[in-house]
Order: C-alpha cells, then structure tokens, then sequence
C-alpha cells in the first residue's frame, strides 16, 4: 500500500526572557544598578569619613607667656573647644541620624528611577541594535523554494552583521541554482527515459507483427514485456509527478470543486471497482468545496486516493468517499474497508516507498509511491494530509486543502479532465 508523512510537530514557543533583546537589556539594567550601587556606597563612605575625622587642630607652639601671640594662640584654642563641644552636641542629637537615614532612602529611591530608565533605554537600544536581525529573520521566513531570487540585501556598514547577511544571500544564489538544476534534469529525465521505453514497446510490436507466426515463447515473452513495460511507464510517471509537486512545478491552475474531480476518478476506477465488486458510498457535497491550484496534480492526487482504497480493498468491500468545506478549507475524506492495520506503519506510508508489511514482498499493488505522491500535492497547494488505521479494518485517509470561492468563470472546461 502506498504512503503517509509524519505529523510536523511544531515549534516550540520561545520564552521572551531567553531573547537576545532582553538579556541585552537585563545586561544593561544590571551594569546600571551595580554601577550605581557601588557609587552610592562610596558617597556613603566618603561623608562617613568627614563627620568622623573632625578633630582639634594640634596645638601652635607655645609662646612666650604674656605675650599678644600666646593670648591670641589662649583665644583660638577656646574658640577650637567650642567648635568640638557644639560638633560632639549635635552628633549626639537624634534628629541628625535620621536625616542620615531619610539621605540613604532617598538615594536608593532615585537609584531604583534610574535603574528603571536605563532598562528602558536599554530595551530601545538593544532594539535597534537587532534590527538587522529582525530583517533578515523576516527576508529568510519569506523566501522559499519558490522565491529563490529574493535576496536580504543588507545595506549598512560593513560589520559582523552585513557580513552576516552577505553569507546568506551567498546561500541562497547556491540552493537557486541547485533547485534550478533539478527542475532541467526533471524535464530531461521525462523526455530521455520515455525515449527508450516507446522504442522497445514499438520493437516489440513490430517483431510480433511479421507474417510468420510466432513461437508460443516468444509471444509469452512479449506479453511479459509489455506488462513490465507498462510497470516501468507508470513508475516513470510517478516519480516525474512526485517531482514537479515538491519542486512546486504546477501547470494548468485553475479553481474546481473537489466534487468534480472525485467524480472524474471514480469514472476511471469503474472497471476495478466492477472487477472487485466494490460498494461505493459517495457523499460528496455538490459544488461545496472548491479549490484553487494546478488541475492535473489535483486530480492526480484524488485518483491516487481512490486507487489506493480500490488496490488495498477486500473483494466484496466497499469505499465510502465525502467531499465538504469546513472552516475555510476544502477537505476530502476516502474510508476504504480491508485487513487491520497497524497505525505505526500507516503514519510512514506519505514516505516513498514504503508499503505495508504484508505489501512489501511479492505484489504488484503499486510501487510505494502513490500517498507519497498525495502528500506532496497536498503541501504544494499549502494542505495537509492523514492517514489513520480504522479499528475495525481498513484505511482512513484525510486530505485538507485551503478553500477557494466558487464563482461562474471557475467552472471546470467542457471535456477537461478533472
């Protein structure tokens, strides 16, 4: 049985306190706090020291007594007393410790401001610091396989972060030129090996067409072939397929109702689904789920659905198959009945090659590439495909697609196939 991808899981929220932004700026409020800190602490120490260090003058040298010098150098050591007395009275006073104490709060107060401001500005100008980042996060989120030309184009002086941005543009012109060389050896693989394949299929026919019959042998031979032939053809084709949808290579776009295109796929199933004997149960909403993208992928991938629920059926089974818009999305459900299967190995049948265990050896139902093909077409159209095991046997598969707005001028071309 053919394929379906892994669930994405998605990316995990970043915490806003593990950003370069605002480690920049807690660097910068925590450099400020310190910095004022220790500054205030020297203030402290420094007025501590003035208060506690004012002492009496050392005593002139004693002049001869009854002199106007000593009476003089008597008046300024009395002088010098009192200054002591009053100096010891008011450090002794209550009120002069606590203006020391309404002093400290205030400076811790205007620290706090100033710690507050300085994260402020640090948040604006780590902010602007990081403004190149912020455009090439943007530049490198907006371009894809498909805008590959698109450069960062940083302008600025010539520093880590230009140089930063001149890297990945580097980058970019390398993966535009690799993806450009897959796309040409995609055209040229489907016209140099189909080439081949209608040579031999036109040798082989010209051999059986010559007036003698031929041996049984041969004609046994030739039958083989042409069987492996047509194996080769339709492998051929599939991986042309699964290419052009990864490389996002979608001609013919086009809006059309996912009924339409169910409907096409289910005509061309007809004689399978006689040959098995299936019940097929389609509840498809008319005209009620519309979608926008390449017509000849879409239908690809509702034929390969079908065709998968047809190929992994049980004779006699049946196919239950619903197309309706939900929420602003187109989706397609396909439950075909069959064997249990193990979810574990269904979650891997979106991968290429990858069968069921039962399906890997010694079957001719497919090459492993039919979801595979499905799940590219649907991410190429910006959906999503699922695949899960019904508990009561069989297959589920889910396919969600961005709806379109149905109008008059979307309607599918007389004769197109859908």
């Amino acid at each position: 049985m053919p394929a379906q991808r892994l669930p994405v899981r998605p990316t995990r929220l970043r915490w806003p306190g593990r950003t370069v932004r605002v480690r920049l700026t807690a660097l910068y409020g925590i450099l400020f706090l310190v910095s004022g800190a220790v500054l205030l602490a020297i203030a402290s120490g420094v007025t501590v020291a003035r208060s506690s260090s004012v002492q009496a003058a050392p005593a002139p040298n004693q002049a001869m007594p009854g002199s106007s010098l000593a009476q003089a150098q008597a008046r300024i050591q009395a002088l010098q007393a009192q200054l002591q007395n009053l100096q010891s009275q008011s450090a002794g006073q209550p009120g002069q410790g606590k203006l020391q104490h309404q002093l400290l709060i205030a400076s811790l107060i205007a620290l706090a401001i100033m710690t507050v401001i300085s994260v402020a500005l640090g948040w604006l100008i780590a902010g602007r610091a990081l403004r190149p980042v912020r455009k090439m996060t943007a530049a490198a989120q907006r371009i894809s396989e498909d805008s590959l030309h698109e450069r960062l184009a940083l302008h600025g002086p010539k520093d880590e972060l230009k140089e930063l941005g001149d890297t990945i543009d580097s980058l970019l012109e390398r993966l535009e030129v690799a993806f450009n060389a897959q796309r040409r050896f995609v055209a040229n693989a489907s016209h140099e090996l189909r080439t081949p394949l209608t040579t031999m299929r036109a040798a082989l026919d010209v051999a059986l067409a010559k007036p003698e019959p031929a041996p049984p042998q041969t004609v046994a031979l030739a039958g083989r072939l042409r069987t492996e032939l047509d194996r080769i053809e339709s492998l051929l084709e599939a991986f042309l397929v699964l290419a052009r949808a990864q490389h996002r290579s979608m001609p013919g776009q086009a809006i059309l109702p996912l009924d339409y295109i169910v409907g096409s796929a289910l005509a061309d199933q007809a004689a399978a689904i006689t040959a098995m004997d299936l019940t097929v149960q389609d509840t498809s909403s008319q005209g009620g789920a519309w979608v926008a993208g390449s017509q000849a992928l879409l239908s690809r991938m509702v034929e390969n659905v079908i065709d998968n629920a047809v190929c992994h059926n049980t004779p006699g089974g049946w196919i239950a198959i619903t197309t309706r818009a939900r929420g602003g999305g187109a989706r397609l459900v396909v439950e075909n009945g069959g064997q249990v299967l193990d979810q574990q190995q269904v979650a891997e049948l979106s991968q290429p090659f990858r069968r069921l265990e039962a399906d890997r050896i010694g079957t001719d139902k497919g090459s492993g590439l039919g979801l595979s093909i499905v799940a590219a077409i649907a991410e190429a159209h910006g959906g999503t495909l699922d695949l899960q095991a019904r508990p009561g046997g069989g297959l589920r598969v889910r396919v969600d697609l961005p709806a379109a707005a149905a109008t008059t001028s979307a309607a599918v071309p007389a004769g197109a196939r859908a």
